[in-house]
């Protein structure tokens, strides 16, 4: 990618290791049936989902699946029974057929949709633990592919990480194609693109990446696909091994890959012009690029009136700068500027402070440890029984820890408040990034008052400005400053205002909707009576 937003995206080198085992050419199939089902049956360990059935049909045949991931009723009824049939209940006789002609009458007779031929043993295994049937017919050097996924998967429910109030309930599953289907369904529209890529040299795992050809830069769906094929890994078990791979500043604080398990959101990302990645197995997706300030926008803004979504916009990034900033503010005024404090407050809070052993650094530290092992454990916890150990640890702990002295009411106060606010944050990955700032916060704040707050959110700044996601700077639209884009960040203007998407998408198609759409009031007819009255 070259020129991004007026700056130059940074090169990014990638440094692959030899691998200490080359990869095997690969082994093509043979004309004779016994010789192809030792090929495979050398490369197969012991299993006991994978099945073999031979058959005979004039000639010899032999269909191999694996349980569990093929749906029995169509390898019964619409495979096994066709393959039986005397000339594949199409031809009155086989004998006269061979080679390339013999698979082409199998695979027309066969009533399902995506059945393709494969000629080697590796891509065998790749179709056979993709969820399809395998057909191996003698005399023929190719085998068929034949679709059949099915099995047991979980169902299509609501998602349980980012609900909302109004809006669409459905939620992504872990299987991919029926998450590519939520997509398709919401966008019809044969510009939608998709690739399908094949990762993890162990676990084969599936990875589409979606976009909207003609509203997507261009430049950012190349450098999305060029990271992604890049990766050379034993597994891929969740958009997170992705993630990590792909995202631009691997030790910084804050997320540069936006992850949901909501098809709307995903919907609302590609037609802002930006990329999406899904992994066979797990329901969150990936989206790219990520902007800071698309954290705080939650789906929900879209389906409520725009002041009401503005109000809740605001609220969302005060709870931010609060769940970083409020104890270690604390512990600086109660520490180093007590003037700053009214006299009956200040008197309030030495007498509250009376009797604790520890300066307000060292128990603020104590209190957010002990409410980060309470999150942890409450998550970890079976479900029956994790919030009510989380809110009774909570309320019993700090409770006794007050009676006991070693603990302030106001301390208490504010890491509750703390932990509050940082709930209200819609994306996990964002919060997360609050709560390890909290902590600097907190040892400047006890080290060098406001001073030291102040040059630890400069420093975050300075960060924030430097990051970059796909050659997209991470602040935009406040630097570089866009002001047609201010309509979509701390407030949402109407629908009707937002004639324009985000500088992400393709400059030759920024447009989004039509002007002058704003509803206007009736007008009254001339003379002042209405229609229809007489008058």
């Amino acid at each position: 990618m070259n020129v991004l937003n007026g700056k130059p995206a940074k090169k990014r080198k990638h440094k692959h290791a030899p691998r200490t085992e080359p990869k095997k050419p690969p082994q093509p199939l043979t004309e004779s049936l016994d010789q192809n089902l030792s090929l495979i049956h050398g490369e197969l360990v012991e299993n006991v989902d994978v099945t073999f059935r031979y058959m005979t049909n004039e000639v010899r045949m032999a269909v191999i699946l694996v349980e569990g991931i093929v749906d029995a009723g169509k390898i019964d009824r619409d495979l096994l029974q066709t393959l039986v049939k005397p000339g594949f209940g199409q031809r009155d006789n086989l004998s006269g057929l061979t080679g390339d002609a013999l698979l082409t009458a199998a695979a027309d007779a066969v009533p399902l949709g995506m059945v393709k031929t494969v000629n080697t043993v590796e891509a065998i295994f790749s179709g056979l633990f993709g969820g399809s049937a395998i057909v191996l017919i003698e005399g023929c050097s190719q085998a068929l592919a034949v679709n059949v996924s099915g099995g047991e998967q979980r169902a299509v429910e609501e998602t349980t990480t980012q609900t909302v109030i109004r809006g669409p309930k459905e939620g992504f599953n872990e299987n991919l194609r029926t998450n590519l289907s939520l997509v398709r369904r919401r966008i019809k529209s044969p510009k939608l693109a998709s690739k399908m890529l094949l990762m993890g040299e162990v676990t084969q795992t599936e990875v589409a990446m979606i976009y909207l050809d003609g509203i997507a830069r261009q430049e950012i769906v190349d450098e999305v696909y060029k990271r992604l094929s890049q990766i050379e890994t034993d597994a891929i078990l969740d958009s997170g091994y992705i993630e990590e791979f792909i995202q631009d500043s691997s030790y910084s604080p804050f997320p540069t890959l936006i992850n949901t398990e909501r098809p709307d959101v995903v919907v609302g990302a590609l037609l802002e012009g930006k990329v999406a990645v899904m992994v066979d197995g797990t329901p969150f997706v990936l989206i790219a690029p990520a902007l800071f300030t698309r954290y705080f926008q939650s789906s929900e803004d879209y389906y409520q009136r725009a002041d009401i979504s503005s109000f809740l916009r605001i609220i969302r990034f005060v709870a931010f700068f609060l769940s970083m900033l409020l104890p270690a503010l604390y512990i600086s005024i109660t520490t180093f500027h007590q003037e700053m404090l009214p006299t009956p407050l200040l008197i309030s809070l030495a007498a509250q402070r009376e009797g604790v052993p520890f300066p307000a650094f060292i128990e603020a530290i104590l209190m957010e440890l002990t409410f980060e092992v309470l999150r942890e454990a409450g998550v970890r916890m079976p479900r029956a029984i994790g919030p009510a150990i989380s809110i009774v640890g909570a309320l019993v702990l700090g409770q006794a820890a007050v009676q006991a002295g070693l603990v302030s009411a106001a301390m208490v106060i504010v890491v509750s408040f703390t932990a509050i606010s940082n709930f209200v944050v819609p994306y996990i990955s964002m919060s997360i990034s609050a709560r390890l700032i909290r902590f600097a916060m907190m040892i400047l704040g006890g080290s060098f008052g406001l001073f030291g707050i102040m040059s630890g959110m400069m420093l975050v700044l300075i960060h924030l400005e430097s990051l970059r996601s796909f050659g997209v700077p991470y602040m935009t639209p406040f630097s570089p400053l866009r002001l047609s884009e201010l309509k979509d960040v701390l407030i949402r203007a109407p629908q009707w205002a937002m004639i324009h998407r985000p500088s992400t998408s393709n400059p030759a198609n920024t447009k989004r909707q039509s002007k002058g759409q704003q509803p206007l009031p009736p007008q009254q007819p001339e003379g002042g009576g209405q229609e229809g009255d007489g008058s």
